[in-house]
Order: structure tokens, then C-alpha cells, then sequence
């Protein structure tokens, strides 16, 4: 596997996003709408869509490239997977997309796996000063597919992604 970014990463709201297309759309609902998971969302083109359970301040982040899917890594707390289609060299941005990181990933359809520790503690505390070390933990892998395949939550441990997926899940499909 092939890191493609480790470090700390800035959010505000809770989110992040990987962009790869010429518009950035904030639209948090239109990046979930049909989707059965909540913290990865996938439903926009060239966008995707990242909750954390911080709701200000650094998280660890990762970004991940594998030539095949991964195994799984049991000691995620929560897992989610989508299918996602890079028209060009995606970036990771913090909210807002104030702040910008390239992802060195050739454009393609891919599979991507989002996984969490650490939500709950997150969210409890809410917002974390520059100086204090990060609660929550995140993983972003990509590895190449062959076409789209529905959304899936593969593990759901926190109270925090639990409130997403159900989120997710009460969007109206055509709304």
C-alpha cells in the first residue's frame, strides 16, 4: 500500500472532501442523497463528501493507494466503502476548501474506503484549539475498479456514525 498523504488535517462542520472535478460543490445533502451510508459521501460527480466527528480543529488523516482492496483492519471503529470516479488528479481540501493537498491518483473509477476511530470521543469535546493533539483518526484507501458499486457500511461502532448512516438513509432519493 502507498501513502499518498499523513498528517493532520483542519476541519470545521465536521467535514473534509476529495475533489477531483472543476467545481466544488458544498451540497451536503445532494453528496449523500441515495446512499445507506453517511460518512463518505459519493452521490455528487468528482466530489467526495467526508464526515468526522470533530466538529472544529485537526484530525489525523491518511490517504491510501493499493493496487487491489485491502484487507480489512479490524481496529477501525467504523468503515464505510463507495465507488467514486476521479476525472482528474483529485485534492484533499479542508473545510471549505481553504486548504488544498494533492493526491497523486491517476483519474479512474475507483473503490474508497472510509475509515474512523476515535468519532464519539470527537464529538464530545466538539472543537479542539491549533495547539491540542488530535481525538479522531481517519483512513482514506483507494484501490482501482472496474465500474460503480452501491455504497456499504461495512462497520458501525460509534453512536456518531450511526447518526450519519441514519441521516443518510431518511434522505428522499428524487428530493
Amino acid at each position: 500500500m502507498k501513502t499518498l498523504f499523513n498528517g493532520r488535517l483542519w476541519v470545521h462542520y465536521g467535514q473534509a472532501y476529495v475533489v477531483s472535478g472543476p467545481v466544488f460543490d458544498y451540497d451536503l445533502e445532494a453528496s449523500f442523497r441515495g446512499q445507506s451510508n453517511g460518512l463518505c459521501g459519493a452521490s455528487s460527480p468528482s466530489l467526495l463528501f467526508l464526515i468526522t466527528g470533530l466538529h472544529t480543529g485537526h484530525v489525523n488523516f491518511s490517504v491510501q493507494f493499493s493496487d487491489a482492496e485491502p484487507p480489512l483492519d479490524w481496529a477501525w471503529e467504523d468503515v464505510v466503502e463507495v465507488s467514486s470516479t476521479m476525472v482528474n488528479r483529485p485534492f484533499l481540501k479542508e473545510w471549505a476548501g481553504q486548504v488544498s493537498y494533492p493526491i497523486d491518483l491517476a483519474p479512474g473509477t475507483y473503490r474508497v474506503r472510509y475509515a474512523a476511530r476515535g468519532m464519539d470521543s470527537a464529538r464530545a469535546v466538539d472543537t479542539i484549539v491549533e495547539t491540542e493533539e488530535p481525538i479522531d483518526t481517519y483512513q482514506l484507501s483507494f484501490w482501482p475498479a472496474e465500474g460503480e458499486a452501491p455504497d456499504r457500511v461495512v462497520r458501525q461502532e460509534s453512536q456518531t456514525a450511526a447518526y450519519w448512516n441514519g441521516w443518510a438513509n431518511s434522505l428522499h432519493p428524487t428530493s
